[in-house]
């Protein structure tokens, strides 16, 4: 939805009268701000002179200016001043009559209204370079062609309007430029341009012979300082959401069509009169088999009234055909032909089963010389009981000797979207946009609208039919509406286009010509204000070449002195060649209901990572494809092909440095994203990266942009979906030095350099700020729904659903570096597999089995990917109040709510805490560790074998307060843990914590780890760091008070460092450390403050001499050393505080360092042998094992069901379970209707009815019916409530089931369905309508396969059941914020 202007302190445009007095520096059409705009950093340069041929002497149009030509002494020209006075007012009575009668009255919002323009018509001279200067004050009145067009020192151009909108006016030029007090305006906020308005922009890359503008080039419209552009179209919604889903070919069934040669006989074809699906095909061989003419008899006997039959005739058909057969098609299906049907005669007919002479289209060819000389075509067509229109069509020929029949069933050429906004502003011949709702973002559609005088205020009608489906609908709780876009404007600014590419405009990856035009906005300008204006073939392959690119303008709204902040609004960009919109070094600009369609690299941009406080409301952007301009814009061709600025012959990473191309590009987190959509792209929709310092132009002017730790503006309901890398991502910088020998790669690559870690005022040394992403809906990303790095982070209300990986937390660092973040996801849904179950092509790749249906779908990343709902990475984070539903693996792939990073060498930590969560029936697979085999390979890194979380309330295992680890994991298990081998898991009670191990001096170690419980099941690490890295880590999670021996694969290090990780004060455990009998020790203990990076509480341990004494002294600094083992033990133990999610303790972190010395610097250090079983210990629980519970989870779960992109609507969560008699025998008992989680069961056969007040979502009443009979007649009549929801249901197969039909059209049928044959049935419709609701509904069920649950989301308080909207928008009131007072 779309919000007006509103208020404006745009000037009028007519001069008030007996003003004499302007102000110094007064330009006409101006906006003054407030106060001066800030000066420029250096003074702005003189005008420029137009480049090209010179410009003609300027035309004329004061009537004084003849006066001074005629001047002979003072009386002449005082006569002469008089004289041009007079006429002056006479002209000017003249022009105010002649609009007054012909009803152009003076509007004084309107500029083309201003008495003080002149007309101009210029004409058409593509050789004139025309310089508009002071005193210029022009109404272009007609379409022109111009070398160029400069306005400048005060002079204005307008474009001239009318009443009727027929002026269309095209401006044909090479470029604009506006400077220095010149101004452009066609229209105004408050007097929109209704006319047709053009500028086209000319010219070609390679032309030596036109000089380049500079700081522009060629192909612009330029604005400067001190200059004004004003350009205000026809206000239409931008975009809107679909309300019904539209099926590819326009049917919900599919269309169908069907061609052979030589199919002798007569051909059938049985179609569903109410669905359009074709229910039977066969080939009767009435040429050669009088028993085939039997059957075809029978079947047409059998069919019920109104079926659609279609018959074609293949080669011949009257040999064997019976006169029993002819009169049964004369008379079922009204055929005139069938009798004298003659050999191999072609013959087709379309009719409906007893609808005699009159529902019958057939036709018939004379055969002869083995050719008919055209097709014998019968067309009928339909409307399904969803009132969708169809054609059914067979044909019948001979052609150069071969018999061709067919038959086809296609949607007319009227298929009609539903739409969620009123659309009465798209007339028909605009273009829209359809985007995908699927994996792929190649399934968006453009097509043309129609004239529809049956739509409603909320219908279009397209031009054509799908390729592909659109889900129109909320599924499973997430909505998937697909985005609609209105791409014309009646204002359109275009680059004119060779064929295809050429010259040096990156042909060997693109073949169409990239060099469109292009708006550049330079800082200090007086106004700049675009409003609902297309820009087609906009942008070059060239750095600061883009469709609007508003470059280094500083503070654009109040704060910079703009009385009117600075805005786009309501712009179609699409079908351009370099980004949609980019804001350089620009802040507090308003980027609104912008539609950014088809275009190449990042589309809304924010360029050098200082651009602050600028506002992106309701923008649309979909089908972002890479270019070439930085790195992250490319995709891995360009990436290793262009090459020049990295390093000599250094080869780019393309996974590491490139293809990262998104449809928001959020350089600096304090910008703001409210109500967006990112509908495909090739990488990402949505991803913020910080600069660690100013980049591009802006270098130096920030030394230290702080992005990093600046605080997040606001997210609140935007959606990404179709994208192919990842839906949001938070995560990485960019290289912000050029390449060199120490580090080869390209300035302004991807660099894994930068971990989002907001703090009030960007400084680390006050509290941490929580980041808040607020109603995000995720949906189709081909990877992640959802990737994002740093803390402290909360998500909440958001929907996640159909992603590869539905969300993935990754932690703003590690110990040492990190010192402990939060990461929270709360209020949401994880649906693995819904009932969106997409379109095999646009690019899908993989279609396969999967959902909770079994169906075939399409698939994100393979078919044997492992889905994941929530995925822990390393943490810490915690899920809470959330829902999963729909994961179920297959036989080829798993399927799980909860899920690890695959292949993962990283640290985990046991705080990552899932409470109060909620799995529905659909979740096979609550929790997955992975398994050996493909995309886990071995399942062996460190991260994988130490994954592991907390359920802290039992929702996820049953067992409260208990930790879930890998079952062959040994640290961290005792004797009572409860294997579940399905998660290949294991749930444990007890304290568990890390250590972190850093070794120094022995690279390439592996570290084995044994409990001293279970000394034969030792877990081995390879360390976190490349096997030839002069240290490493490890990070085991160990189980609190127990004892551990450490072995090495190769010399013990000289020196190894144990910090305490997640130790609360008095957690312990006892380890020994292997190393050669004759070896000598330094053992210390510090405390080291990382903000200070200064070591504090420095204490020596000192020896001790037998285990038990040391046992009998675990708080004292002491060690003991085996010298017949080679193990030196000591505990470690925290003394100190730690709070929140901080790694260590409030003092800082705790760590016991050990310098070793020995005369066997080779030894292997490998004590397994000798320590066991001396030092093995029985197996024991710390902390006992809960016991099962058995009680269902109170308040787990989301709260709200349903997760949209209009949160401030309501929606009504419906579900209707029919029972047909057939699934009773097949042991099914359960028949029920839902209303938002409160079920309706009902168990005697018959009809069960329930209605909901469509405004509060009340039910109002519940009513139940043996069969239809006069009762349930009446009720129908006058027994549901005014707008009422009614929802129907079956059980068993209720007597008079097809006479409901009738009944169900005033409630929002098309027409009376056929339910003569049905078994079961579910319905939605809507009482008290004058027109149907999108979402009105029917499925009847037939044989085996029966209805299942059916599922549906419905709008409440819509304005068209008769509703009054109380709703408040919450978007509009973070717009207010956002943009200030």
């Amino acid at each position: 939805m779309q919000i007006s202007d509103g208020s404006s302190y745009f000037p009028v445009f007519v001069a008030p009268p007996n003003v004499t007095h302007r102000s110094p520096g007064f330009v006409p059409g101006r906006v003054v701000p407030v106060h001066s705009p800030p000066p420029t950093k250096a003074p702005p340069p003189p005008p420029l002179k137009p480049i090209g041929p010179p410009p003609e002497r300027r035309a004329t149009f004061s009537l004084s200016e003849n006066g001074h030509r005629l001047e002979r002494g003072q009386r002449k020209r005082n006569t002469l001043i008089c004289f041009g006075i007079s006429m002056g007012a006479f002209f000017f009575s003249i022009i105010l009559i002649h609009s007054l009668t012909s009803g152009d009255v003076l509007d004084g919002n309107c500029p083309d209204h201003s008495t003080s323009l002149s007309s101009w018509n210029p004409g058409h001279n593509p050789e004139k370079a025309m310089v508009v200067r002071r005193g210029d004050l022009f109404r272009l009145d007609s379409s022109a062609t111009l070398y160029s067009l400069t306005i400048q020192s005060g002079g204005r151009v307008v474009f001239a309007d009318n009443a009727e909108g027929s002026k269309n006016i095209t401006l044909r030029t090479r470029h604009v430029l506006i400077e220095d007090g010149g101004a452009l305006h066609i229209g105004a906020p408050k007097c929109r341009y209704r006319s047709k308005a053009t500028i086209a922009l000319l010219g070609r890359s390679d032309e030596k012979a036109v000089a380049e503008v500079p700081e522009l080039g060629r192909k612009f419209i330029g604005v400067r300082s001190g200059a004004t552009l004003e350009i205000h179209g026809t206000e239409r919604l931008s975009w809107t959401l679909l309300t019904r889903s539209v099926s590819s070919s326009g049917l919900a069934m599919g269309g169908y069509a069907f061609q052979r040669n030589f199919s002798r006989g007569i051909n059938l074809r049985v179609v569903d009169q109410d669905t359009a699906s074709v229910l039977f095909s066969e080939r009767y061989d009435t040429h050669e088999s009088r028993n085939d003419s039997q059957r075809l008899t029978q079947l047409l006997r059998s069919l019920p009234a109104r079926r659609i039959v279609t018959l074609a005739v293949g080669d011949s058909a009257v040999k064997s055909l019976l006169d029993e057969t002819k009169r049964t098609i004369q008379s079922l299906l009204g055929s005139t032909y069938v009798q004298d049907l003659k050999y191999r005669q072609a013959w087709a007919l379309v009719s409906v089963i007893g609808g005699g002479n009159g529902s019958c289209s057939e036709a018939v060819r004379e055969h002869e010389n083995h050719d008919t000389g055209g097709k014998a075509l019968a067309h009928q067509n339909f409307t399904t009981v969803d009132g969708v229109g169809f054609s059914v069509t067979a044909y019948s020929e001979w052609k150069n000797g071969f018999p061709i029949s067919g038959f086809q069933v296609d949607a007319l050429d009227q298929v009609v979207l539903n739409l969620q906004d009123d659309v009465r502003t798209w007339q028909p011949g605009n273009q829209v946009v359809v985007a995908s709702t699927d994996y792929s973002m190649h399934q968006a559609e453009e097509f043309t609208l129609l004239p529809c005088p049956s739509c409603t205020s909320r219908q279009v009608r397209v031009q054509g039919r799908p390729q592909f489906g659109h889900v129109g609908e909320i599924v499973d709780g997430v909505d998937m509406r697909a985005e609609v876009a209105m791409l014309s404007r009646n204002i359109l600014i275009y680059g004119e286009m060779e064929n295809a590419c050429y010259g040096n405009n990156w042909c060997q990856f693109f073949g169409h010509d990239t060099y469109g035009g292009h708006i550049k906005i330079f800082g200090n300008f007086t106004s700049v204000h675009l409003s609902h204006v297309e820009l087609r073939n906009m942008g070059q392959q060239k750095k600061g070449r883009y469709p609007v690119h508003f470059h280094r303008c500083g503070d654009v709204d109040r704060r910079g002195g703009y009385r009117e902040p600075t805005y786009v609004d309501g712009l179609s960009i699409h079908h351009s060649f370099s980004r949609c919109i980019t804001i350089h070094a620009t802040n507090g600009l308003l980027v609104k209901d912008t539609v950014g369609y088809d275009t190449l690299g990042h589309c809304f941009f924010l360029e050098d990572g200082i651009e602050q406080r600028n506002t992106f409301f309701h923008n649309l952007g979909l089908v972002t494809r890479p270019g070439t301009l930085l790195p992250t814009d490319r995709n891995e061709t360009m990436c290793t092909s262009i090459r020049d600025k990295v390093y000599k012959n250094y080869t780019p990473s393309p996974s590491m440095e490139c293809k990262a191309v998104s449809t928001f590009w959020i350089a600096n987190p304090n910008n703001n994203l409210i109500s967006n959509a990112a509908a495909g792209s090739q990488d990402a929709g949505i991803w913020y990266v910080f600069h660690s310092s100013s980049t591009g132009d802006s270098h130096g002017l920030v030394p230290e942009t702080r992005a990093e730790l600046t605080p997040l503006g606001i997210f609140y309901n935007n959606r990404v979906h179709s994208n192919f890398k990842a839906g949001l991502f938070i995560d990485k910088g960019v290289k912000t030095t050029n390449a060199s020998a120490a580090d080869p790669r390209e300035y302004l690559c991807l660099d894994n350099n930068a971990r989002f870690r907001p703090h009030e005022n960007a400084d680390p040394n006050r509290p941490r700020v929580v980041a808040l992403i607020d109603t995000l809906i995720a949906f189709k990303n081909n990877d992640l729904g959802a990737w994002i790095r740093g803390g402290d982070i909360t998500i909440q209300n958001s929907g996640f659903a159909d992603n590869g990986v539905g969300l993935s937390f990754a932690s703003d660092g590690s110990y040492p570096k990190d010192e402990g973040s939060s990461q929270e996801v709360t209020q949401s849904l994880f649906v693995g597999e819904s009932r969106n179950r997409g379109s095999n092509g646009g690019q899908n790749k993989y279609w396969g089995q999967g959902g909770a249906d079994g169906k075939m779908r399409t698939l994100p990343r393979n078919r044997t990917f492992p889905i994941r709902g929530f995925q822990i990475y390393d943490g810490p984070v915690r899920l809470t109040q959330s829902t999963f539903r729909n994961y179920v693996p297959t036989t080829e792939r798993f399927a799980s709510a909860v899920g690890f990073n695959l292949k993962n060498t990283w640290q985990l930590t046991p705080r990552n805490n899932l409470s109060k969560l909620s799995f529905r029936p659909t979740v096979g697979l609550r929790v997955f560790f992975g398994h050996p085999g493909q995309w886990f390979e071995e399942n062996d890194l460190d991260g994988d074998k130490n994954s592991i979380f907390h359920d802290v309330d039992g929702s996820v295992t049953g067992y409260r307060d208990v930790y879930v680890g890998r079952a062959d994991n040994y640290l961290i298990r005792h004797p009572d843990c409860v294997n579940i081998t399905q998660w290949n898991g294991l749930v444990c009670s007890g304290t568990y914590s890390q250590v972190y191990i850093q070794t120094q001096g022995a690279p390439s170690l592996s570290l084995s780890i044994s409990r001293d419980e279970y000394p034969e099941a030792p877990l081995v690490l390879r360390g976190i760091n490349s096997q030839r890295a002069l240290s490493q880590q490890y990070q085991p999670i160990l189980m609190m008070s127990k004892s551990y021996t450490l072995h090495w694969d190769g010399p013990a290090p000289r020196e190894i460092v144990l910090s305490l990780i997640n130790f609360n004060q008095g957690d312990w455990v006892l380890v020994g450390l292997c190393y050669p009998p004759d070896t000598t020790f330094q053992v210390m203990a510090d405390i080291n403050d990382r903000q200070s990076n200064t070591f504090n509480d420095i204490t020596d341990y000192g020896p001790l001499y037998s285990l038990a004494e040391l046992e009998k002294k675990p708080l004292e600094r002491k060690y003991f050393f085996d010298h017949s083992v080679g193990l030196l033990w000591l505990y470690l133990q925290a003394r100190q505080r730690r709070d929140g999610h901080s790694y260590c303790s409030v003092k800082g972190c705790e760590r016991v360092k050990v310098m070793a010395t020995t005369s066997s610097p080779k030894l292997t250090c490998n004590c397994t042998a000798k320590a066991y079983p001396k030092y093995t210990k029985a197996p024991s629980a710390v902390v006992p094992m809960p016991t099962l519970s058995t009680q269902p989870c109170r308040d787990c779960g989301a709260s709200q069901l349903v997760f949209s992109s209009d949160p401030w609507n309501a929606y009504l969560q419906t579900q209707i379970k029919s029972l047909s008699s057939k699934e009773q025998h097949s042991g099914d008992t359960q028949s029920f209707i839902t209303v938002n989680s409160e079920t309706f069961s009902f168990t005697q056969p018959g009809f069960f009815l329930v209605s909901v007040d469509a405004c509060s979502g009340k039910v109002t009443k519940k009513s139940s019916f043996s069969k239809m009979d006069s009762k349930m007649e009446q009720y129908f009549k006058t027994g549901i409530p005014k707008r009422s929801i009614v929802l129907l249901g079956t059980r068993g197969q209720p007597d008079g089931l097809a006479g409901v039909a009738p009944y169900l059209v005033p409630l929002g049928m098309a027409k009376a369905a056929d339910l003569q044959s049905k078994e079961s049935l579910v319905f939605w419709g809507f009482q008290g309508g004058s027109s149907p609701p999108p979402w009105a509904s029917i499925l009847a069920g037939q044989g085996e396969e029966g209805l299942g649950l059916q599922e549906r989301y419905l709008p409440l308080g819509l304005e068209a059941y008769g509703c009054t909207q109380t709703s408040t928008r919450r978007d509009m009131e973070l717009l207010r914020t956002a943009t200030g007072p």
